[in-house]
């Protein structure tokens, strides 16, 4: 297990902030229930890596001045014109308290879709789950290759572990799959053609 390398910020205002993202850190803060909380600042380029590997909800191990700490992502804040990562706040993962998240649905048999003619149309990215900290999956992996165009992958088809249990309504679809009609018609105007 990787932890991203942190240093404690010993100042709270805009202008230290301000400083550390043009040196290319990202401030933060820590917190939790057994934690005073902790100002800290992480290199932009580490961090967004670990974001991108595990999700903008998902958990980030943290060493901050020798100290490791598992952590959940419970707030990232982004600047509106380049939507860079300018703050992030995290709490501490203590394994008897449940957390509510959001976890990144990763789509599987997506080459089995298309080369049946399908299109596959991403109704939400990710599902909310209510479990203890120990417990939170990095992603909700879906299999599409049993699927056929006019079929829909709802949350109630994810087959979950009895430590999770599902927030989002579980009639909401998660995909559906499409009929390629642009296919369709080019294939009927050759045929006519001949």
């Amino acid at each position: 297990m990787e932890f991203l390398k942190c240093d404690v910020r010993e100042k709270n205002c805009r202008h230290s902030a301000n400083k550390e993202r043009r040196e290319g850190k990202v401030p933060g803060i820590l917190y939790g229930k057994n934690i005073k909380n902790v100002l800290f600042e992480l290199a932009y380029m580490d961090l967004n890596s670990a974001i991108n590997r595990n999700g903008e909800h998902g958990e980030l191990d943290i060493n901050i001045n020798g100290s490791n700490h598992k952590t959940l992502i419970k707030e990232l804040q982004r600047d509106p014109v380049s939507h860079n990562i300018i703050h992030i706040d995290l709490e501490e993962l203590t394994g008897d308290k449940y957390f509510t998240t959001d976890i990144p649905v990763m789509l599987m048999g997506e080459g089995i879709i298309k080369s049946k003619g399908g299109i596959i149309q991403r109704e939400k990215n990710s599902v909310k789950v209510q479990c203890r900290g120990e417990d939170i999956p990095k992603t909700v992996n879906v299999d599409l290759s049993n699927l056929n165009a006019g079929d829909t992958f709802r949350i109630s088809d994810i087959e979950m572990s009895k430590e999770i249990s599902i927030v989002d309504d579980i009639n909401t679809v998660l995909v559906s799959i499409l009929k390629d009609n642009i296919t369709e018609t080019s294939e009927n105007v050759n045929v006519e053609q001949k």
